[in-house]
C-alpha cells in the first residue's frame, strides 16, 4: 500500500475529525516531512477532503488540517 493511500485511510476513518499532517506521521510512523504534506495535499478536493485552518483532533493544535466532509 501507498503512503497516500494510507493516508487515505487514516483520514476517512478519523472523518469528520480533522487531523494535521503531524498527528498523520506519527500515527503511520512517517517522517514528518513534505512528503506527508503533499500527500495530503493531493487529497484535498477528491471524495469529499478538504484542507482548512482549525484544531487537530489529535493533537489540538490549531494549523492547517485535513478531513473527509
Amino acid at each position: 500500500m501507498t503512503i497516500g493511500a494510507e493516508i487515505e485511510r487514516l483520514v476517512a476513518r478519523l472523518s469528520p475529525a480533522p487531523v494535521c499532517d503531524t498527528c498523520i506521521a506519527e500515527r503511520l510512523a512517517l517522517t514528518p516531512d513534505v512528503d506527508v504534506h503533499q500527500a495530503t495535499g493531493e487529497l484535498v478536493g477528491a471524495h469529499g477532503f478538504e484542507r482548512r485552518k482549525d484544531a487537530c483532533s489529535l493533537c489540538g493544535t490549531i494549523t492547517s488540517v485535513i478531513c473527509r466532509r
